[in-house]
């Protein structure tokens, strides 16, 4: 039986190998937004070589977590595919090639490929630790807790993705805010779903003593909502007058009551 350390060194370094394919790739193409559509996938990806790689566990949990995985690491691909399909490079990536200049080339390698690629494995982390451990070997409350999250979680992340796609679609919308919906209870819902998606791996894997795993949960949601989520388009939205009635008018993260409109 390989240690969980092992297990979690030959899919970083598969992980790892493949950014710097895909890296290669974005230089032929001199688009950077492809690791974007990695993301889902690469979780994907290490859920199935963690399956394979821990034959003693509980098969019921392992076959539990590897599922929901698999189910959100695909639509997040898909979607993030057919957003972006013949559409020029992300914003963000564009600004970090502009500041970078003729360095770019290089410093993608570790600012955006290889850094996400770490990132990736290190939040993958529960995706581990429910599978190791044999015990339980039956499902516990925390299995199904982390069932509920997970779907809480799609629900608002899938449909939050649906709607905003329709509502962009229609060209009467342009210029208009979307407030409808997941939108009229939430900022973020597409956000907020995947951080609630986390918390649900995290509660199977400490169904299977993965306690410690509690990390990757924080550091997905603090990425969702300080770093490159909601934050981020916050302040590109900022000023906007109609947003910013939105935003008196609309939680930020969690979903709640919005406020009557005047």
């Amino acid at each position: 039986m390989m240690t969980i350390q092992t297990i979690f060194g030959i899919n970083l370094a598969v992980i790892l190998v493949l950014m710097i394919i895909l890296w290669v790739i974005s230089l032929l193409i001199k688009n950077s937004s492809i690791v974007d559509i990695f993301w889902g996938a690469g979780f994907v990806l290490s859920v199935w070589i963690y399956f394979f790689l821990t034959p003693n566990g509980f098969q019921g949990r392992k076959l539990l977590i590897s599922i929901l995985a698999t189910i959100w690491g695909l639509r997040l691909a898909t979607h993030i595919f057919i957003r972006n399909f013949r559409k020029p490079e992300d914003s963000r990536y564009q600004k970090f090639r502009s500041d970078a200049g003729k360095t770019w080339w290089w410093r993608s390698l570790f600012q955006v490929f290889l850094l996400q690629g770490l990132l990736l494995c290190i939040i993958s982390t529960p995706l581990l630790a429910a599978q190791i451990h044999p015990s339980p070997n039956h499902f516990i409350f925390f299995d199904f807790l982390g069932v509920i999250f997970w779907m809480i979680g799609f629900f608002f992340e899938a449909s939050g993705d649906f709607q905003l796609a329709k509502f962009r679609a229609n060209p009467q919308n342009k210029g208009k805010i979307l407030d409808t919906g997941v939108w009229r209870y939430t900022r973020h819902p597409n956000y907020f779903g995947d951080s609630m998606q986390w918390w649900g791996y995290f509660s199977i894997a400490s169904a299977a003593g993965g306690w410690w795993t509690i990390f990757s949960p924080i550091i997905m949601t603090t990425l969702l909502v300080r770093v490159s989520g909601a934050k981020l388009l916050e302040k590109t939205m900022g000023q906007n007058p109609k947003y910013q009635e939105y935003i008196k008018n609309t939680p930020f993260f969690i979903p709640w009551i919005p406020k009557k409109r005047k």
